[in-house]
């Protein structure tokens, strides 16, 4: 990493322009679908698909551990040394370099290594949630894997994930974890209002109807971070209601750059806008605050019943 793009890289929130590393992007949410499928494989299905996503780490992007038989392996990206890691729980490692190559390579090499540790796999090759999809094993385009981006892009996760921990914190009603969905290639968290929602009737590429049916069976206020992808073309955080209620397009929120999206659904505050922030920290919080006051109050949730009484 050179000096200049060290300075660039300075602070807790750190540039993500996405024309500078939008291969790296592209590869990452490849590399992560392939990983998220394999979870997706051994696990138990848990309400709402919350059985597949993966977790923020000191290091990068975990599985957290996946039950084999009576066995169990993890899989993690390290966005430090830049590696991913399959660990078992008789103690056995297995190691891939993270660098350029094609999503195929890279996926023959992770079902070797799995292979290796006795951890024989099947998944549904077809990518989701991406248009004009290649299946993972004929994806033959050549990627460029940055480090320095790689990097960015995981510090940005852990500065999210620690303002939306905060927010979680505050409702005390269903709450899904904070958790990166590969699918969509986002980090989120959900708030419910406990009530049931009718089926959507929109569904990504790649994706069965049950699928957003179980994802949107009831009624929530949800908000996280893409990284440049999402249909916003830069990086940026989100906030959207499903049902979305009336005049919930037209509510007054916090803070000035943040807009509503008529073309996507939804809240958005540019990431850009929240790094140049004298507190980027409040900022966000005000994104994530003012847009769930919203739903909330437009659907009439019973707030007081499900949200956590501020101290003092």
């Amino acid at each position: 990493m050179t000096d200049s793009s060290q300075r660039a890289d300075a602070g807790p929130w750190p540039d993500l322009p996405l024309a500078e590393w939008a291969g790296t992007c592209s590869a990452l949410h490849l590399w992560t679908q392939i990983i998220g499928k394999i979870r997706l494989a051994h696990a138990p299905m848990i309400n709402h698909w919350w059985q597949v996503p993966l977790y923020v780490t000191c290091r990068g992007l975990t599985t957290s551990p996946i039950a084999y038989d009576a066995r169990s392996f993890d899989i993690a990206f390290d966005f430090i040394d830049h590696r991913l890691t399959i660990r078992t729980s008789e103690g056995a490692t297995e190691t891939i370099p993270l660098g350029s190559g094609t999503v195929a390579d890279f996926y023959a090499e992770v079902m070797g290594k799995l292979r290796r540790l006795g951890l024989e796999t099947r998944i549904w090759t077809m990518p989701v949630e991406i248009p004009d999809a290649v299946p993972f094993d004929q994806d033959r385009t050549h990627r460029p894997y940055d480090p320095e981006y790689a990097h960015r892009f995981w510090r940005i996760l852990l500065q999210a994930g620690r303002v939306c921990t905060l927010f979680r914190s505050r409702f005390i009603g269903k709450v899904s974890p904070v958790h990166f969905f590969w699918g969509s290639f986002d980090l989120a968290v959900t708030r419910f209002s406990g009530r049931a929602a009718p089926a959507p009737k929109s569904r990504p590429p790649n994706l069965g109807d049950w699928v957003m049916q179980e994802a949107y069976s009831h009624e929530v206020s949800s908000c996280g971070f893409w990284p440049g992808n999402g249909g916003f073309g830069q990086p940026a955080f989100y906030s959207y209601a499903y049902p979305e209620p009336p005049e919930f397009s037209a509510a007054s929120i916090r803070p000035g750059a943040a807009f509503y999206s008529q073309n996507l659904g939804q809240f958005i505050l540019p990431y850009q806008a929240v790094c140049v922030a004298p507190s980027p920290d409040d900022a966000l919080m005000e994104f994530l605050q003012s847009t769930y006051g919203a739903a909330a109050d437009l659907a009439q949730w019973d707030r007081a019943g499900l949200e956590r009484a501020e101290p003092g």
